[in-house]
């Protein structure tokens, strides 16, 4: 009888899920009878929607992103929120502008309010559309005005010619506008109505193709009628807005009108009144206030005075027979429409308002420590007494720099191949010999010769005479970044001053990427006077999640308010008398404190002169605008970063300053000012970080002359010119520029010009 052995199932057998008991999560749902429990739920759970879930969550998303854009069309220029903002830039010469401002003025249903000391400035109310705009022209010419108009203005009207669209200083002007941040904008070309029909028909055709490059996707507005501009007015309206990330995390405003109040009579300082429409977000009294081109302010209170430009109202009837005329005149500085029917809306209270301290005071006991005991003296002072090394160094040579110095009692290295030592040493010998025979025949280099002429002083002209110096300036520049380009970092070392002495600041780096340097290490005192963060980033989106999600007490976006600027000089309001624009930004916490800024710029195609590290240059930076001098890096990766003298043109480069606080995005434009006041763009870019601690390592090469070249040695002329400099900088090790390393062996004393024989491996 045959033993059964046991069954074994097959590779095909069905496989049943385990009963999952004990959850009864349908019996838990139907006891909670449709209540939900306070604990969250966790993402893993909220991720694991169904599909009829996600559908549903994706179209509340879209429509509340759809929402908020209809909102944001709504809000701007309607009863309750500002006036729409259009800065009217000509880009030509001949661009008729005044023409298409007086079409806009035109409307039958809508009221004209013309601003005094603003030329071309006006007002437009119209009632049937529910709208009003806010007119503000500005020359391609004035860069400035146009750049701050630019950062606060809802749309940009530009008026083209019908014939060439916009000349060389429109494309200058684009270029600048471009690079700082572009919002909304518009085409518009009045006249062109002179030209023959077919000459019409190819100009329109030649300025289409040419707006197509710089603007694709663009409407092109033709301005001739009353029908058209009413068409451009809606289009105005009705356009998706553009967002200037620096503008929209911040309140600003652009100035309606303005009243000095010194504090003292005859005083240059006192209170400025500001008056204008709140835009972007809600303005805080506490708050810092920057008015761009003249620095940061405190504000003492808020008033919220009568809207003038109100779409319904309310008017006596003594004012209704004076409505017949639909152009209406505005005061030239506003005060009488902040002394009728003036609220206070908030005051300032002194333990929550922002402080304008700019700079650290540094304590010189910061970093002093508790007083050691007897036993860690002790110990300490046996320590140096067993390590101790007595060197001379020259005066002001630092402790780390001390510690490179080798003694003249240490012996040189020992080469690995004695046959090939002293079949050296003994070419040197020889080397040396013939050098001493020949230096009996050389002379010595003689000067270089010098021509003198004499020019008669009748025949000089100063205009002339400066011309001329400018050029040899630009051109010695010319020829600077020249030889910096084709022998980086090269100097030559100097023969009135010991080298050890010229360049005692320096250390010597055996890698550029890996050695280490502490960002800490042999500061200046005035170092101690800026800010730094301990975690700029985490800092950065606190600050952006806090605007996103809590509201700011204060007055509201669309509010016409007078703000009340503390200790304002002048010269600010003597600036808007004459017509300039009077631009106003609210700060973020410590946008008003000192710190080193760094920027990622690239050279602008239409300047090609040389720019040197530490010229003064002008900024524009987010809704700042200052002047300093720069150092210009490399940008790299790595913790160390090497100075570049001058600004390349083929290469992203870092420009470091010392600047306010200013949290990215940000754009960045670079000017220099001519000896004639114009100014030129050489380089944009955007905010890179602020952060104290990037290190930029000033880099310097020594070289010299190769006079002979052995197996494993080389005898090396005009690095150094006497025997100290020589043991000064021995244990800095040598390159070639093919690769070879080695060190410093010895000096030798027998050639005429002192020589040092080195040690290649390679």
């Amino acid at each position: 009888m045959a033993a059964a052995g046991a069954h074994r199932p097959g590779p095909l057998k069905q496989q049943n899920k385990a009963h999952k008991g004990g959850k009864h999560s349908g019996a838990s749902q139907r006891r909670a009878g449709g209540r939900v429990s306070v604990k969250a739920q966790p993402r893993r759970r909220l991720r694991d929607l169904s599909r009829v879930d996600r559908r549903h969550q994706a179209l509340q998303l879209r429509r509340q992103r759809k929402e908020a854009v209809l909102a944001e069309k709504r809000g701007l220029g309607s009863r309750d929120g500002p006036p729409h903002l259009v800065v009217v830039v000509p880009l030509h010469c001949r661009a008729a502008a005044q023409d298409a401002l007086r079409l806009l003025r035109s409307q039958d249903a809508a009221l004209v309010r013309m601003e005094q000391g603003r030329a071309g400035g006006f007002a437009l109310l119209c009632p049937r559309l529910k709208q009003r705009w806010r007119f503000a022209t500005a020359q391609a010419g004035d860069l400035h005005t146009v750049l701050d108009l630019a950062k606060v203005a809802d749309s940009l009207l530009f008026i083209l010619d019908p014939a060439e669209g916009w000349d060389d200083a429109g494309e200058y002007c684009l270029s600048c506008l471009f690079a700082q941040g572009l919002p909304t904008f518009a085409l518009a070309v009045p006249g062109g109505t002179d030209l023959p029909p077919k000459k019409r028909i190819d100009a329109k055709k030649k300025l289409s193709k040419a707006i197509e490059k710089r603007f694709p996707e663009a409407r092109l507005f033709p301005l001739n009628t009353e029908q058209e501009s009413l068409l451009l007015l809606r289009h105005l309206s009705t356009q998706k807005q553009r967002h200037l990330a620096f503008r929209a995390r911040r309140a600003h405003l652009l100035a309606h009108a303005a009243e000095f109040v010194p504090a003292q009579e005859g005083d240059l300082v006192g209170t400025l009144k500001v008056s204008g429409f709140v835009r972007g977000q809600s303005l805080n009294v506490n708050s810092l206030v920057h008015v761009v081109g003249h620095g940061d302010f405190q504000m003492s209170q808020v008033d919220a005075p009568p809207d003038p430009l109100s779409l319904n109202p309310r008017v006596s009837k003594g004012q209704k027979r004076s409505q017949d005329m639909e152009v209406q005149d505005d005061s030239v500085n506003g005060t009488d429409e902040m002394e009728e029917d003036v609220k206070v809306l908030m005051k300032a209270d002194p333990s929550k308002q922002e402080s304008l301290q700019s700079e650290v005071v540094p304590d010189p006991m910061e970093g002093e420590q508790t007083w050691p005991t007897e036993e860690e003296l002790q110990e300490a002072e046996a320590s140096l007494k067993a390590n101790r090394r007595v060197v001379k160094v020259p005066k002001g040579t630092s402790k780390y720099q001390a510690a490179w110095i080798v003694d003249d009692e240490e012996g040189s290295e020992k080469d690995d191949d004695n046959e090939d030592d002293d079949i050296d040493d003994d070419m040197m010998e020889e080397a040396v010999s013939q050098e001493g025979e020949s230096s009996g025949e050389e002379e010595e280099p003689a000067e270089e010769e010098c021509e003198t002429m004499t020019i008669s002083e009748c025949l000089r002209d100063e205009q002339y005479d400066e011309k001329v110096e400018e050029d040899e300036q630009m051109l010695e520049r010319y020829k600077q970044e020249r030889m910096d380009e084709m022998f980086p970092d090269e100097v030559d070392t100097p023969r009135d001053v010991p080298a050890r002495v010229r360049f005692q600041k320096y250390r010597g780096l055996k890698s550029f990427r890996t050695s280490p340097w502490d960002p800490k290490e042999n500061l200046p005192r005035d170092y101690a006077r800026i800010f730094q963060f301990q975690d700029f980033s985490r800092t950065r989106k606190h600050l952006f999640r806090q605007i996103e999600k809590e509201e700011t007490e204060g007055a509201s976006v669309g509010w016409y308010v007078t703000l009340h600027l503390c200790n304002v000089p002048v010269s600010v309001m003597e600036s808007f008398k004459e017509g300039k624009p009077l631009v106003l930004f609210s700060l973020l916490p410590h946008e008003q404190k000192m710190s080193v800024l760094n920027f990622l710029v690239r050279r602008h195609a239409s300047n090609s002169d040389p720019v040197k590290a530490k010229e003064e240059l002008i900024f524009h930076c987010g809704f700042r605008r200052f002047r300093t001098s720069p150092l210009f890096s490399q940008h790299t990766s790595a913790d160390k970063h090497k100075l570049e003298r001058f600004l390349r043109p083929d290469a992203a480069m870092v420009v470091t300053v010392y600047a306010p606080i200013t949290f990215p995005p940000a754009s960045v434009l670079l000017f220099k000012q001519r000896s004639n006041g114009m100014h030129d763009l050489i380089a944009t870019g955007s905010l890179l970080s602020v952060d104290p601690d990037r290190i930029v390592i000033k880099r310097l090469v020594l070289s010299g002359h190769p006079f002979k070249i052995f197996t494993k040695m080389a005898v090396v002329r005009y690095m150094f010119f006497n025997r100290e400099d020589v043991m000064w900088f021995k244990p800095v090790e040598l390159r070639t520029k093919w690769g070879r390393r080695g060190h410093i062996k010895e000096p030798l004393d027998g050639l005429m010009i002192p020589t040092f024989r080195s040690l290649c491996r390679g």
